[in-house]
């Protein structure tokens, strides 16, 4: 593969990095004490609540109704160690793959919502591309340890 200015698996590694700062940005930018008091679950409810799925809907009420605080540190804790995961390539593999379902179920959560599905559909996008082009090859703890 030729590139500029990087080889192929540096610019991967670029990709995989800056999606890394993506996932800590979109922790970063949580009102934290807010988010753990209901705030975050509160507002997926009331979307999950008029969505048009009726999977989504029931899956909402009997997976994340009953466990609100649980459901609150799972996804806050899960975007800081998907973000961190990505920036060191530290078990990169799994972090991409636990992205994309992420995305997914964010995805599926905001379905009628054009700004959410690009920025979904977009990161999603990044980790089949950084997991297929196993970017982890490069500037990452995988590599410094032969993980992968």
């Amino acid at each position: 593969m030729d590139a500029i200015w990087l080889t192929g698996a540096e610019w991967l590694a670029v990709l995989r990095i800056g999606l890394g700062l993506w996932w800590l940005e979109s922790w970063r930018h949580k009102d934290r004490k807010s988010w753990f008091e209901g705030a975050g679950i509160a507002w997926a409810a009331d979307v999950a609540g008029k969505h048009r799925w009726s999977a989504v809907r029931s899956g909402f009420e009997v997976v994340v109704a009953p466990r609100p605080r649980t459901m609150a540190y799972v996804v806050l804790y899960a975007e800081l160690a998907l973000g961190l995961g990505l920036i060191l390539g530290f078990l990169t593999p799994i972090a991409l793959v636990g992205g994309l379902l992420l995305n997914g179920l964010y995805f599926a959560l905001m379905i009628h919502d054009w700004a959410e599905q690009g920025q979904n559909s977009m990161m999603a996008l990044i980790s089949l591309v950084a997991l297929f082009g196993m970017s982890w090859q490069s500037w990452s703890v995988d590599s410094a340890l032969g993980l992968f």
